[in-house]
């Protein structure tokens, strides 16, 4: 008989959760529509699920078809999650974000069975697209709408035909070699691929990193990135996996509140909400007056002067940082919920100065690194020694190789990479060699320590016209320490010089106008002001100073818009969309190139 607490598909979490956490009536909870927490016991976590996979196996449901949901975060998703691949059959979460063409492609290319949506709005996105997929044969929703079946539906109609013995027989024929998940990543380029990953794939990734976090079951985890993106999702399965209450937040716009209503003692993030969250911060900062305001902006350059161990070899500067902690810091940490300690980022590279200043606050940020490819850590801080090195992604994850081509690229190899690409066995021999080795496509190498770092994407590195080779990603990750920039795409290939489409901070700007005395009329006014397009061209020349004379941006176009996900100029975990947004800019882009940039 299997041991309770031995994990080997995912399902059997839910058995390990009730090992170790029985009577907990907060194993998973979420905001319902009036605004107030719903939460569910662990018990009800493993009867709903239950119900979830009778309804299936009534409607006919069988080992390996594909089942869809098209969700923002909510615990529900567990319930139908768990339902789904304890029935072997396949879950395919699709982020509620991409475009009508890209679910009509998934929706077929997987030949998907049943869909479950969000609510009105998804149902709306896809419900003209469903009568050209013979495949699917019903949709639910997990919000009431009339005349659309709902999730508690299904539910009713597995409590009305339970047979436990037959899906016991089920769950017993699954192997964690079998597929667990098929997950759609079109990246920043291409068609969407459908990557396919196994039970042992994901648990592998969450077993090696699970010993990092120092928490149990009296421990709240928040989750508001995308479920769908096997990032939070493999790490929604580590904090399941060590017994943590799982807390999701389904609207971007109310983490704030949501973090000083569940007081949560780690989430995952990735860098772009940091900085927002450290740019508001910043902007309370400038508008406090007198002395208050001398002694923010005191405590913040002590932040940003933090060093791992600092204030044990310095005492002075141990002095500094326990005062901007008492009288500073301590604000910001209670606005950030107090219990705050570890905040996972990922996803894209994360400056160092934000993780020198909130290690200074005292919330450790763990940087890692991954691809959906591989299930996604391939490498990740943690606290031993050695273990974190601002400006890295930490030691390689346990169990996993890595080495670096002859031309950089990051090679892996281990239990979480994926089974290949879905019905795509050319995709899949690009990337899988002869010896097992997954090329990443990123460009990086392995500092003394052992930690691995991040360079470039090899896709992106462009040659100048003078033959020399630009890594975009250095640059950008340089000028998003600027608060004046919001973001940027760096290019020029086969050009004499590299430049820079720069989407400005409009807030910060605002601000900036504000002190300065000049009135804000809109965006497109203000950047093509003379006064405000030379202080970015100062602002970039600042940064320019970092770089080789061959690498810096000589010119610059200012966006008078911010890039999105919802309109297409970035990916789903926010990632600039490079090629949609060459195509989109080519005219901003050949004036760059012509001598009428900045």
């Amino acid at each position: 008989m299997q041991d309770p607490m031995e994990v080997r598909r995912i399902f059997d979490l839910q058995e390990r959760y009730t090992t170790l956490c029985p009577d907990k009536t907060d194993a998973l909870a979420g905001k319902d529509e009036d605004g107030q927490w719903k939460k569910y016991s662990t018990q009800e976590w493993l009867d709903n699920s239950r119900h979830v996979s009778y309804g299936l196996m009534k409607l006919g449901v069988k080992k390996g078809d594909n089942i869809a949901s098209i969700t923002f975060n909510r615990p529900e998703w567990n319930f139908l999650d768990m339902g789904v691949q304890q029935i072997g059959a396949i879950h395919i979460p699709i982020y509620p974000t991409i475009s009508d063409k890209d679910y009509a492609y998934i929706l077929k290319h997987a030949e998907v069975k049943y869909v479950f949506v969000a609510g009105e709005e998804m149902y709306r996105r896809i419900k003209h697209i469903v009568p050209g997929i013979p495949s699917i044969q019903a949709i639910y929703t997990f919000r009431d709408l009339v005349g659309i079946q709902h999730l508690n539906e299904l539910m009713e109609l597995g409590k009305e035909n339970p047979c436990p013995e037959d899906l016991q027989k089920i769950k017993d024929s699954i192997t964690p070699e079998d597929l667990a998940t098929i997950i759609y990543t079109s990246g920043t380029t291409g068609t969407p691929k459908g990557v396919m990953l196994t039970h042992s794939n994901i648990i592998s990734n969450f077993k090696a990193v699970s010993y990092i976090p120092p928490y149990g079951p009296e421990h709240r985890a928040m989750s508001f990135l995308p479920i769908c993106h096997i990032y939070e999702r493999m790490m929604n399965y580590t904090f399941l996996y060590k017994g943590l209450s799982m807390y999701y937040v389904a609207n971007m716009g109310v983490i704030a509140e949501s973090l000083r209503e569940v007081h949560p003692h780690v989430f995952t993030t990735v860098p772009r909400l940091l900085e927002k969250v450290y740019d508001k911060i910043l902007i309370r900062g400038r508008n406090l007056k007198g002395i208050k305001k001398q002694i923010f902006f005191w405590a913040n350059n002590v932040g940003l002067r933090y060093e791992l161990g600092k204030e044990k070899r310095n005492p002075l500067y141990a002095l500094k940082l326990k005062v901007a902690r008492k009288l500073v810091f301590s604000k910001w940490k209670a606005a950030l919920g107090n219990n705050l300690d570890i905040v996972v980022s990922g996803g894209a590279a994360l400056q160092p100065r934000l993780n020198r200043i909130f290690w200074a606050v005292g919330i450790r940020v763990l940087e890692g690194y991954g691809l959906t490819e591989t299930s996604p850590v391939i490498a990740v801080s943690d606290f031993s020694p050695g273990g974190i090195r601002f400006g890295t992604v930490g030691p390689v994850l346990r169990g996993v190789r890595v080495k670096i081509a002859d031309d950089g690229e990051i090679l892996v190899k281990g239990p979480n990479v994926m089974k290949g690409y879905y019905r795509d066995a050319a995709l899949t021999r690009e990337v899988i060699d002869d010896e097992g080795w997954f090329h990443t496509g990123d460009v990086g190498m392995i500092e003394p320590e052992g930690q691995l770092r991040i360079t470039d994407r090899k896709k992106v590195i462009f040659k100048t016209s003078f033959g020399k080779y630009i890594h975009p990603q250095l640059l950008e990750n340089a000028l998003k320490e600027s608060p004046f920039i919001d973001q940027s795409m760096v290019i020029g290939e086969n050009q004499q010089f590299p430049a820079a489409l720069i989407v400005p901070d409009f807030n910060h700007l605002r601000e900036w106008c504000r002190v300065k005395g000049i009135p804000y009329t809109t965006n497109a006014e203000m950047i093509a002001m003379p006064r405000i397009r030379a202080r970015y061209l100062k602002e970039i020349n600042h940064y320019n100073q970092r770089f080789g004379s061959y690498e810096r941006i000589t010119r610059v176009e200012l966006l008078d818009h911010e890039w999105g996900v919802e309109t297409g100029q970035l990916s789903a975990t926010l990632k600039v969309r490079r090629s949609h947004l060459a195509k989109v800019y080519a005219a901003e882009i050949d004036r760059l190139f012509q001598g009428n940039g900045a």
